[in-house]
This record gives structure tokens, C-alpha cells and sequence, in this order.
């Protein structure tokens, strides 16, 4: 979701309180340990007041520094990787994305929490999200902010929101036919996004990638239909021109220009067309994500950030505290009001307030209750990289023959062997 937030050039630390940028120095009267947060750049301010006030709370446990890490995931990833393997000890705080802990926990970067802290976390979290900070039976990250897609269509365009891909599809058709807005906005690119959607139409089919031990590929029936349905998409007048190019931005400024009816993409979308476009904004209605079987609902890729710990972190408890503090519901609302990143705290959902504020909650919470996660590997870096370059762009698709290649690909990435060409 990070990827896709609007934001300008960052600076790369932004001091909570007076400390020198990247030192991890103690700071403060008494010693104070300034304990320093690498996150993405979160543009409404949400974590710089989360930071201050935990850091006032603490009574002098510490002080948060949040150190901007680059705006897009593969930039983030790399400065983190890059400093944990050379030993950096000034990294306390991780923002790590939800498919990054396995990897991060194997190369011994991570301290795990201890027991009773990681009941606490677990207790009243999302329990999709729990498992994204899981490896080996231990917890690594601690869910922080949650996502997940949904179908944002126009009601005046569309009175009764699809439930199928199918009858989505059919639906587009028949407003292509009829000269009106129609199409279906959706991540075709050669990047994460693309893997998110095959993993979600994969899931939604009733699959799976790889097995839950990370080791054997498990790609079968359920994967040949949702290639099928993605090749359908790009073939039909449902398909944006521009699909094989588009990641979630792209996707969010052509449903605010008006030619499309239909958009999968997560919730900063409708606080910007609020704020962009009030006319569209007004006529956009949400839905859960369509499913492929029509016997279960859609099992849409959970997306978020955890929070983790350094191995290599000198405040490694009040590293621990700190996130627990950053983690509050109070601070998970306005990470959702202000940014539009979801929570994770089953509580918030049931807050009065939080539903008035936040009107699609039902249908976010109804999503991440049935999500799926992405393939849970070391590996998942390559993983991923196989998927994409080998089904994109959609309009290249052939279930029948893409489908070996592709399993053969993803369990060469999950051995170590082979590179994408």
C-alpha cells in the first residue's frame, strides 16, 4: 500500500526530537536512548504524532526517531538489507513489509518477541496479519497497519455490484456496448501488484503458491482458472489500454477521469477522490473484492506493514515497548482516518467513532477476515520476481502452457537455483 501513497521527495530522517540523524545516540536528559524507526514516508503526519506522544509517555524510557526510508518497497527493502548485513547497530525500529519477515528472520536480523510480549500482540490482532509476522512457529513483526483491496465501482453506472469476475466482466461488456465508461481498473504491471493479483485470483480459486512449509510448489487446477480469467480481462473491451503499465496510482487517476466503472485497489483511493474529484467521489460505491468461485467468497492478498525489532539493536526492550505504544488503537485510527491505512486491532472495527469516520469499514474488515497471505518463504523475493516476469503483461497469458513453466520457475526460486532471464 506504501507504494502507492502520493507522496513528495523525503528527506531521509525527520527528528521527532533533537538528536543527530542516524547516530542512535542517547539522547535527552539522563541518558534517554533515542531509539530510531525506519518506516516508508507516511505523508498525513499520522507517525510523527505517534511518535512524539509515545516518546512523551515513555517518561524517559525513550525517544522515537523516524528515519524516512524510500518511497517505493524495493528501495526500502534494499537500505534495510544493505545495513543489517553489514552490522549496522543503529537500526532499532523495522517497518517491514508483510512479506519480508520470513526473510529477514532466517538471516538472523530480527530478535523475536519475547513470550508474553507476543501473547499481547497477538491477542485482539487480525489473525491473517499475525501470520504474516510469523516464521518457524515465532513471532518476528508485529502487525502495525493492515490492507486490503476492494471493488470500488460507479452506482450510477453499475446499480448492483458484481460477485463474480464473471459477472463483472459481463457487466463491463455491456456498458462497453453501450458507449459508457467501462473499464476494470486493476494492477497489470511487471511488479509486486501483478503477484498480488495472481496470488489473490489463485487463492479466490481455492489454491495456493507453495505449501505452508515454504518448500513444494502447489499450483494446480485452481491456478489454471484465474489465468484464465486474467487472459479474459486482457482480451476484453474491459481492459484499460494501458493495463500492462498500470500499478495502483495509475489505477486510482483513470477511475477519477471518469472512463472506468470499475476499480480493485485498496482505500487511499476514496479519500482522494474526495479530495480530487468530489463528483466522482460522490458516485463511488464499494463492495467486496469479486470472487472467482461463486461457492466462497474472495480470498483477497492481505497487504500492511509489521514492526519489528533489530537483532542488532542496543534498546532491543525499549524497542518492544516502543512498538507496543505505536500499536495503540488510538494511534491505529488515525493511521486509518488520516492516511487510510486500515488497522489491525479487531477492537477498532467496533468502535462507534471509527465506523463514522471510516464508512467502507464493513467491507475492508469483511475482506481481511477471508484474505490470504503471500507465499511464506526466505525465498519470496524471487518468488515473486518469477511470477511477474513470467505472466506479464496479461495479454501474453496461456493458462495451458504458462502454467508448467511458471511451476518449474517459482520451485527453481524457492531452491536457490536459476535467475529470472
Amino acid at each position: 500500500m506504501r507504494r502507492v501513497l502520493r507522496v513528495a521527495a523525503a528527506a531521509l530522517c525527520i527528528a521527532v526530537f533533537t538528536a543527530s540523524c542516524g547516530t542512535g545516540q542517547p539522547s535527552g536528559s539522563g541518558g534517554t536512548p533515542t531509539l530510531a524507526w525506519y518506516i516508508f514516508p507516511e505523508p498525513s503526519g499520522s507517525f510523527v504524532a505517534a511518535a512524539a506522544e509515545c516518546s512523551k509517555a515513555s517518561n524517559g524510557e525513550y525517544n522515537i526517531q523516524i528515519h524516512q526510508l524510500p518511497a517505493a518497497a524495493d528501495g526500502q527493502r534494499e537500505e534495510m538489507v544493505r545495513r543489517l548485513a553489514a552490522g549496522d547497530t543503529a537500526l532499532d525500529i523495522l517497518g517491514l513489509d508483510v512479506t519480508w519477515t520470513a526473510e529477514f528472520a532466517e538471516a538472523g536480523w530480527l530478535a523475536p518477541w519475547p513470550s508474553q510480549l507476543a501473547s499481547q500482540v497477538q491477542n485482539g490482532t487480525l489473525p491473517t496479519m499475525i501470520k504474516t509476522g510469523t516464521w518457524n512457529n515465532k513471532l518476528y513483526s508485529a502487525p502495525f497497519n493492515t490492507n486490503t483491496e476492494v471493488l470500488w465501482y460507479r452506482k450510477s453506472l453499475v446499480p448492483n455490484p458484481p460477485k463474480t469476475w464473471a459477472e463483472m466482466l459481463a457487466q463491463a461488456k455491456k456498458l462497453a456496448a453501450a458507449g459508457k465508461p467501462h473499464y476494470i481498473e486493476i494492477q497489470g504491471a511487471q511488479y509486486e501488484g501483478f503477484t498480488v493479483w495472481f496470488n489473490t485470483m489463485v487463492a479466490s480459486a481455492g489454491g495456493s503458491i507453495i505449501s505452508p512449509n515454504g518448500q513444494k510448489v502447489t499450483l494446480g487446477p485452481p491456478a489454471l482458472k484465474a489465468l484464465q480469467i486474467m487472459a479474459d480481462l486482457a482480451h476484453s473491451p474491459a481492459a484499460d489500454p494501458s493495463l500492462s503499465n498500470q500499478m495502483e496510482d495509475q489505477n486510482r487517476l483513470a477511475f477519477e477521469t471518469g472512463v472506468a466503472a470499475f476499480e480493485l485497489n485498496y482505500p487511499f483511493v476514496y479519500p482522494s477522490a474526495q479530495a480530487d474529484v468530489p463528483k466522482i467521489a460522490k458516485d463511488m460505491g464499494w463492495a467486496p473484492y469479486p470472487t472467482v468461485d461463486p461457492s466462497q467468497p474472495a480470498h483477497v492478498t492481505i497487504g500492511g506493514i509489521d514492526l519489528a525489532v533489530s537483532a542488532l539493536s542496543r534498546y532491543k526492550k525499549q524497542s518492544f515497548d516502543a512498538i507496543q505504544c505505536l500499536r495503540q488503537d488510538k494511534n491505529q485510527i488515525r493511521n486509518a482516518v488520516k492516511g487510510g491505512l486500515p488497522p489491525v486491532s479487531e477492537a477498532v472495527y467496533k468502535d462507534k467513532s471509527f465506523q463514522k469516520a471510516y464508512p467502507a469499514w464493513k467491507t475492508i474488515l469483511q475482506g481481511l477476515q477471508n484474505a490470504s497471505v503471500r507465499p511464506l518463504t526466505p525465498a519470496y523475493q524471487s518468488v515473486s520476481l518469477q511470477i511477474a516476469y513470467s505472466l506479464s503483461p496479461p495479454s501474453t497469458i496461456v493458462p495451458s502452457s504458462d502454467l508448467p513453466i511458471l511451476k518449474t520457475r517459482i520451485q527453481d526460486a524457492i531452491n536457490s537455483r536459476g535467475l529470472v532471464p
